[in-house]
């Protein structure tokens, strides 16, 4: 960037990492508290958790659980991103903003329908046997 670096208003509000943390609370809360997708996913991910625990998942699965919960957390969350600043800077419909949006909540439904296989991989054989 012709070596200058440019100075965006929260490099001098988050001075500490402290602060950084409280920020990045933040935009989890208001994702919790805003989109009724993201509680969904909460509570299949406490249920898929509770279910892995009682059925007795080994660590490493466990694991691959959690990971899958995360991605799917992080997707809906980046969605949300991508909603909020398209809204931003395109308030009237725009046929690309669409386009950006849909796209944002395909990977949404991408990232879950794994997480469903996922699953399915690893709680099938345990309850059917």
């Amino acid at each position: 960037m012709n070596g200058i670096k440019e100075k965006w208003p929260a490099d001098n509000i988050a001075k500490s990492l402290w602060r950084s943390f409280g920020f990045a609370v933040c935009g989890v809360a208001y994702c919790f508290r805003t989109q009724r997708n993201l509680k969904i996913h909460v509570a299949a991910a406490a249920l898929a958790l509770g279910a892995g625990y009682r059925l007795g998942l080994p660590p490493a699965e466990l694991g691959v659980l959690a990971l899958t919960i995360a991605a799917v957390l992080v997707a809906e969350m980046f969605n949300t991103a991508v909603e909020a600043l398209i809204d931003l800077v395109s308030p009237d419909y725009h046929p690309l903003a669409k386009v950006a949006k849909d796209v944002a909540a395909g990977a949404v439904l991408v990232t879950a329908v794994v997480s469903l296989f996922v699953a399915y991989v690893l709680f099938a054989p345990r309850i059917f046997g």
